[in-house]
């Protein structure tokens, strides 16, 4: 059996979250190579952040470290044994965990790497969440409309649904 890791970052003032990576072996070439894509200046993700919360992992090296770092992002550190200091990374660990991954069985990599993006969108377009006053964090347009048809979205074969109606 192989075992994957992925990696995530999320914005903590919106909770929106973005898949850095997904690797059966992350290496410090690898992780080098996220450092570039999250500090792109053109549409990185730490694109006008000033901080970046690193956990205590040894796969967030020394040069990746320094690859935000020449961009003006200050890699902060977690010490170790704090979960508590990560609480919305863990949060959404433990969702996406209980929610998506503990309940399918991925026959291989391609498998895995359909699921992530589409729980994510889920994630932004469909779940609230009660940290930022039950809001969605990308709602689409006619949110929240009390007349009209009822519609019913399902994604990843209908374990995620969420219900709408169409803006008029």
């Amino acid at each position: 059996m192989i075992s994957y890791s992925v990696l995530f970052v999320i914005e903590l003032a919106t909770r929106r979250v973005e898949v850095a990576g997904i690797t059966a072996e992350p290496h410090g070439q690898w992780m080098e190579q996220i450092g570039r894509n999250l500090t792109d200046g053109i549409d990185g993700f730490l694109l006008g952040k000033r901080y970046l919360i690193a956990g205590r992992d040894p796969m967030f090296t020394k040069e990746f470290r320094t690859i935000p770092e020449g961009c003006n992002v200050t890699v902060l550190r977690l010490p170790p044994r704090s979960p508590n200091l990560n609480a919305h990374a863990e949060r959404f660990v433990r969702t996406i965990k209980e929610q998506c991954l503990a309940r399918m069985i991925f026959f291989g990599e391609a498998s895995l790497r359909r699921a992530i993006p589409d729980f994510v969108e889920h994630h932004h377009r469909e779940r609230n969440h009660q940290g930022i006053e039950n809001r969605l964090i990308d709602p689409e347009d006619g949110i929240g409309q009390l007349v009209g048809q009822i519609w019913c979205r399902e994604r990843l074969g209908g374990m995620l649904r969420y219900y709408y109606r169409n803006a008029a």
